[in-house]
């Protein structure tokens, strides 16, 4: 169940995502046409631009690594036996949530410092730009820490979604 509340909240991201990268070609697309054929332009896209470009590249951070497409290098551990692969997963784990964690609290207080600086143009606070770091840095220890539950628990890495044929290591 858990699983499932997970997998449907990680979809609704990357619809998200889709939105977010919709918005940005249609604002930095208008406005090049705004600019060069008739002289004007919207001055707030560019920063609403840049604000959905740190969201987008946080949040799809998080994507990827659901989906085990962040790049890896296993050569040494799929030479192990499975008890050694098992160790170093377990390991990997643990230095991955420690580093979740510190991030975690580096961006919280990023967020909480700059909630109060509004952006120059658009007045839009740049602790929302922040915040992208503590949804990704909370998204990724979360699938970090069900991965070590796993790994405790003797089992197989969870299965990225849609994935039909998928073994670890492949």
């Amino acid at each position: 169940m858990i699983a499932r509340l997970a997998d449907r909240v990680l979809d609704a991201a990357e619809w998200i995502l889709v939105a977010a990268l919709l918005a940005m070609v249609v604002m930095v697309f208008g406005n090049v046409v705004l600019r060069y054929a008739f002289d004007s332009g919207i001055t707030v896209t560019e920063e609403v631009s840049r604000l959905l470009f740190v969201w987008l590249t946080f949040l799809g951070s998080v994507a990827v690594m659901r989906h085990r497409g962040h790049l890896g290098f296993d050569l040494v551990v799929n030479a192990l036996p499975k008890a050694g692969q098992r160790t170093c997963r377990i390991v990997s784990d643990a230095l991955m949530a420690v580093c979740c964690v510190v991030f975690l609290i580096g961006a919280w207080e990023q967020t909480a410092i700059n909630m109060s600086n509004p952006a120059p143009v658009s007045g839009i606070a740049l602790g929302w730009t922040y915040l992208a770091a503590v949804v990704c840095a909370a998204g990724m220890g979360l699938l970090v820490l069900a991965d070590l539950v796993a790994a405790l628990a003797g089992r197989d890495p969870p299965l990225p979604p849609h994935a039909e044929h998928w073994e670890p290591g492949a």
